[in-house]
């Protein structure tokens, strides 16, 4: 199929970013397309702790976070290897909600808006021609005046394109994988915590319904080790820990297998390419532990929004409107993203991350200032 309808605004990916651009989209008035190759609701592989400073925007949205009565979470645990904890607090705080749940509620609030919403559907390509987009999708082609990815950590688009980080040889920052469950837990209301292992971290924390996530992040390779068998790499290894060990005998898993993915890289990314703007982690990824890449992804569909809206009105060239966001983008990200991938290289280490922890215990300063990185101001 050829629709023939061409569009204000196409967005590639139903996550956040994606939904949250949708909906401010079409509360202007533009006519917006959304693609995304699930069907709602479905789960992901996330922390699904979002910092306070997105609660302004996502009540905006028209998102009743009251309704759901979130966990309040303002103090963070951190353990070394051996299971030693330190203790900090979350100034700016914030909650835990599903992706489940969260995903869900934008998706029927961008419906509500009017927004074209084309689920189980893959874009297999984006091509720019005459000032506008064609998107080449499982479902037909599609066009627009504006073309937004928001697909998350890794697609096929990104091969298709090249993009830099899909042709890095396996390093310290982008061969990783990622494994979630929701559990029954008596873990603490108001604590996230994450627990170091040999190379890779596990975090914990309540979101709805009495639910706790539990998701880590570790290497291809340690995996591998194990005979690529996640049962037996988390017994034989992620149960070193003795916080972990606890967890996965105590509790109640509610998945009858994890969600895993792969392939994860924190290296990186470009904000436009090919002239698609990108959103959420398919602009740069920020590591689990620094906890807010659901925040980041709100708030980078809102400044999306802002240049996207000023082009449409043709109060910016479509050169103002890409490099306009990539600056406002890397002005509110790039340090977070920097100190992300600057911790990330002092955790799940034996020696390092028991240093790194006993220092940040030491200089309450520095523990400050390491936090303070990882959320922003409110939006």
């Amino acid at each position: 199929m050829n629709e023939t309808t061409l569009y204000d605004v196409a967005i590639i990916g139903g996550g956040l970013a994606g939904l949250s651009l949708a909906i401010q989209c079409a509360e202007r008035g533009y006519t917006t397309i959304l693609f995304e190759k699930e069907n709602y609701p479905f789960h992901k592989v996330c922390g699904e702790y979002i910092s306070n400073e997105s609660v302004p925007f996502l009540q905006r949205l028209g998102v009743p976070l009251q309704q759901y009565r979130l966990p309040q979470i303002n103090t963070l645990h951190l353990t070394d290897i051996k299971g030693n904890l330190y203790q900090f607090s979350l100034d700016v705080g914030g909650f835990g909600i599903s992706r489940y749940t969260l995903d869900n509620v934008l998706y029927q609030t961008a419906l509500k808006k009017g927004v074209v919403i084309k689920t189980g559907t893959k874009v297999q390509d984006v091509q720019f021609a005459d000032d506008c987009f064609t998107l080449l999708t499982s479902a037909g082609n599609y066009s627009a005046r504006v073309a937004c990815g928001a697909y998350g950590k890794r697609s096929n688009l990104d091969v298709k394109w090249k993009r830099s980080f899909t042709l890095q040889k396996s390093g310290k920052l982008n061969n990783y994988i990622g494994i979630k469950y929701h559990i029954q837990y008596p873990q603490p209301e108001n604590i996230i915590a994450l627990h170091n292992f040999t190379n890779g971290y596990c975090g914990i924390s309540k979101i709805e319904e009495d639910k706790c996530c539990l998701c880590y992040l570790t290497t291809a390779n340690n995996l591998k080790k194990h005979n690529n068998s996640i049962g037996q790499m988390e017994k034989e290894l992620l149960s070193q820990s003795p916080h972990l060990k606890a967890i996965f005998y105590e509790a109640t898993f509610l998945y009858q297998q994890p969600l895993a993915i792969s392939q994860i890289s924190f290296e990186p990314k470009t904000q436009v390419e090919n002239g698609v703007l990108m959103l959420g982690d398919t602009a740069g990824l920020i590591t689990p532990l620094c906890g807010n890449g659901m925040s980041m992804a709100m708030h980078a569909s809102l400044l999306a929004f802002r240049n996207i809206d000023l082009f449409l009105q043709k109060k910016f060239s479509r050169t103002q409107m890409e490099k306009q966001y990539a600056i406002e983008w890397k002005e509110h990200f790039s340090k977070r993203l920097l100190a992300g991938r600057l911790i990330q290289r002092v955790f799940g280490g034996n020696t390092t991350t028991a240093l790194f922890l006993k220092t940040m215990n030491a200089l309450p300063i520095l523990a400050n200032t390491i936090i303070r990185l990882t959320h922003g101001k409110a939006f």
